[in-house]
């Protein structure tokens, strides 16, 4: 059986009860076709980039997926159905991580760009303040 991550978009007037139903739901259908559900991460209610369906906001999901492919398409085809379902992405991953994802970490936790290999440029001081006279005066006075 292949390895899945899948995050799903619910509408934001739903309860997170009903967030946690449609898990389930889904679930079932997974396991009625042979698959199972790991890691299962609510992320919460969260302000979109740009309206969906006129949703400002929605309820993220992330569900840790070992199943054969025909599972995850029922899957996918029951959520086109599904009204309180936004959006939804399935990826294919050669294995599930068993640490917290990016998006439940602390801020305290992640690299920094300056942390990160190359992300200090340090002293850049051939960029000074002075240009050495390449100003838009002296270039036309050098034209003419």
């Amino acid at each position: 059986m292949a390895l899945y991550e899948h995050v799903f978009l619910a509408r934001q007037d739903i309860s997170s009860q009903q967030v946690d139903a449609l898990v389930d739901q889904y679930r079932g259908v997974l396991e009625a076709n042979g698959g199972k559900v790991g890691k299962v991460e609510n992320w919460g209610l969260k302000t979109l980039s740009y309206r969906i369906k006129k949703n400002r906001k929605a309820y993220y999901t992330l569900v840790n997926i070992d199943a054969p492919s025909a599972a995850v398409e029922e899957m996918e085809r029951q959520m086109r159905f599904n009204e309180d379902i936004l959006r939804y992405i399935t990826i294919r991953v050669e294995e599930h991580e068993d640490a917290p994802s990016a998006m439940m970490q602390k801020r305290d936790d992640r690299p920094r760009r300056g942390d990160r290999e190359g992300g200090d440029r340090g002293d850049r001081g051939d960029r000074g303040g002075d240009r050495g006279g390449r100003g838009r005066r002296e270039r036309n006075e050098e034209a003419v």
